[in-house]
């Protein structure tokens, strides 16, 4: 006969705590990847002083030169070859352990998946894929770039036969991730904002999806405007030190 109790089944702890665990959602953004040496666009000496937005972020730039706009993404890609993730990065994946964690970014580098994080939502794209210029959003045209020869050049072609572009998601198209996003905030028990402005939508909505109970860390070391009615901690330091911070409240407060 066995008289063990469910509690005292080692089976049983670990898909006790599995269930119980709580919902853990980072919206990410530039400031993210900013220590990894990724630069910017919006800061001083960002790519915004080096090349007009509307040349290389826009469907319009693409459709005027897209020459200058394979030239601009391809240098971003060789330079993602020359980083690192952050110690902010790794500490977003660590967290795994304790929460079900997803990682909503607006970053299209692919640090975070270098991290070790297992459920990310990019919501402007990748930038080691290409696809199609015809239709970029059709999984069967969406290809992963080799990373010893991440270029992509005029001729290259898609699987429908047009020329390979980034897939990256400009201004002037659709964000197809940001129904699921929104979702996955809609659930959330906590939600970590890190290193973003709060100004590019439909990103910068997604706070609105919040539930009342959720709570809610703003990790950037300057100052962002927010609904001050949201009860937002907002943690005025770096990705990291931030991030070091925040497992710290974490720990005390699970």
């Amino acid at each position: 006969m066995n008289n063990e109790t469910p509690t005292d089944n080692p089976i049983v702890k670990p898909i006790k705590t599995i269930i119980n665990m709580k919902n853990l959602v980072f919206l990410t953004g530039a400031g993210m990847s900013a220590e990894s040496g990724i630069s910017t666009f919006r800061d001083s000496g960002g790519l915004w002083e080096q090349y007009p937005v509307e040349a290389v972020a826009s469907i319009e730039g693409y459709e005027r030169d897209p020459e200058l706009v394979q030239k601009f993404y391809n240098e971003r890609r060789l330079q993602l070859g020359s980083v690192v993730p952050n110690e902010g990065h790794k500490l977003v994946a660590s967290l795994e352990d304790k929460f079900h964690v997803t990682v909503i970014t607006q970053n299209v580098d692919d640090l975070h998946e270098r991290a070790g994080s297992q459920n990310i939502i990019h919501l402007h794209g990748e930038l080691m894929k290409a696809t199609s210029s015809r239709n970029p959003n059709d999984p069967n045209c969406i290809v992963t770039l080799p990373e010893d020869n991440p270029i992509i050049r005029m001729g290259d072609k898609a699987k429908d036969g047009s020329q390979l572009r980034p897939f990256i998601v400009w201004f002037g198209e659709s964000v197809p991730m940001i129904e699921p996003a929104i979702e996955k905030v809609a659930k959330a028990d906590i939600l970590v904002i890190i290193g973003t402005s709060l100004n590019v939508y439909p990103a910068a909505g997604l706070l609105n999806f919040a539930n009342a109970h959720c709570k809610i860390y703003l990790i950037d070391p300057k100052d962002v405007s927010y609904n001050p009615n949201m009860g937002i901690r907002h943690i005025m330091k770096g990705a990291s030190e931030g991030m070091k911070e925040l497992c710290q409240i974490l720990q005390e407060e699970n």
